[in-house]
């Protein structure tokens, strides 16, 4: 069995720690990071929690594909788990123009973006 890359403390739960795992949705890999007290089934591209499991948290790095963010990378996983928060760059289709969101910690989402709060490039 590989040891997977710890990325930080789940936030989560009290002895979990997010972990970097290789998967494959839709015959495409991508990376999902998950607690390391999260076990996943995998079965035809659908995925369960198997009865094994303490904790749910997983983050999938293509979550925010649809707004052109084509993965989430380690360096922002790092960062949302020490500060709750990320800035992230995504990128509008229809006006052809990249713009910047804060995503923060979401138990259910793993990431949500906050919609309400504009922020340039150059803000912390």
């Amino acid at each position: 069995m590989s040891v997977n890359k710890k990325l930080g403390k789940c936030p989560f739960c009290d002895d979990g720690y997010i972990e970097v795992r290789r998967i494959e949705v839709n015959a495409k890999p991508t990376k999902l990071y998950a607690c390391s007290n999260a076990h996943w089934e995998f079965e035809h591209d659908m995925c369960e929690l198997s009865t094994q499991s303490s904790c749910s948290y997983r983050i999938f790095a293509n979550q925010f594909l649809q707004w052109n963010k084509k993965s989430i990378g380690e360096n922002e996983i790092r960062t949302v788990l020490e500060e709750e928060q990320v800035k992230i760059r995504l990128y509008s289709s229809r006006v052809k123009k990249e713009y910047y969101k804060w995503a923060i910690l979401d138990k259910e989402y793993g990431l949500s973006i906050v919609w309400d709060i504009d922020i340039q490039e150059d803000d912390k």
